[in-house]
């Protein structure tokens, strides 16, 4: 999904950008549960609008998620055991790279530090995944994901109805397609169950927030790429589902 230049905005000039140190911080709460505590605490003016400390850790949960989610769209790409269960690792990771160009387009501009890492909680995802084989793998790659993406979903809504931020902003409509397309792909393996499905999404585990924080990267470490694939020609927009007969 390629982004031009001007889909994020025009390039800062002159070294407009108005940071607080504040900015510079590193996230200390990402939690898939919660947002920052105190959503409308303005963190940095820029060319874009002002940055609030909600706006910043979404963009840093935009790239953790898509630094846990590429690779298991691979290994579903791989060693899903269906047609459907491989169709939704390639969507997940088209979607991602897509998603990962956009936050690392946009963070330089309102000097976001991006982590290279996901958090350990989103790290024992996949190693939970990868552990399983078979039809195993298929269910725990799709319940794992069915309900982190229900948990972000309402988090890009809040987003992108509160942010003043043009970045932030755009960052959310691609997120909000994007993750839309993800549910979309992963109930149409069939493997979904609603009411566990439901209860997870609303009742999350509570871990320490260490478990929750992707960590930070080294000084001077270079940014991890998810490296795009159009090769997949795969359509990530806001899609419409097919409509399937209920059990009645």
């Amino acid at each position: 999904m390629p982004i031009s230049r001007n889909t994020i905005g025009t390039a800062v000039v002159g070294g407009a950008l108005v940071l607080t140190l504040a900015a510079l911080a590193y996230p200390a709460m990402l939690g898939v549960e919660k947002t920052a505590t105190n959503t409308s605490r303005i963190i940095a003016n820029t060319p874009y609008g002002p940055l609030t400390e909600a706006d910043r850790d979404f963009v840093v949960k935009v790239r953790a998620a898509g630094l846990w989610e590429y690779p298991l769209g691979e290994m579903a790409m791989e060693r899903g055991t269906t047609k459907e269960m491989k169709e939704a690792g390639e969507h997940l990771v088209v979607g991602h790279a897509g998603l990962d160009v956009m936050c690392r387009k946009i963070a330089p501009e309102l000097n976001i530090t991006l982590p290279n890492q996901a958090s350990p909680q989103q790290q024992q995802f996949v190693a939970t995944v990868d552990s399983k084989s078979g039809r195993e793998f298929d269910s725990t790659a799709v319940s794992i994901m069915r309900v982190t993406h229900g948990q972000i979903f309402p988090v890009i809504a809040k987003i992108r109805a509160s942010t003043e931020n043009t970045l932030v902003r755009q960052l959310a409509d691609l997120a909000n397609d994007t993750v839309l397309d993800h549910i979309t792909v992963l109930e149409k393996t069939g493997m979904v169950n609603f009411d566990q499905v439901n209860f997870q999404q609303t009742n999350p585990p509570k871990l320490p927030k260490e478990q929750l924080t992707p960590p930070a990267p080294q000084p001077g470490a270079p940014v991890v790429v998810l490296t795009p694939r159009p090769d997949l020609d795969v359509n990530t927009s806001s899609p419409t589902p097919t409509p399937s007969p209920t059990a009645g």
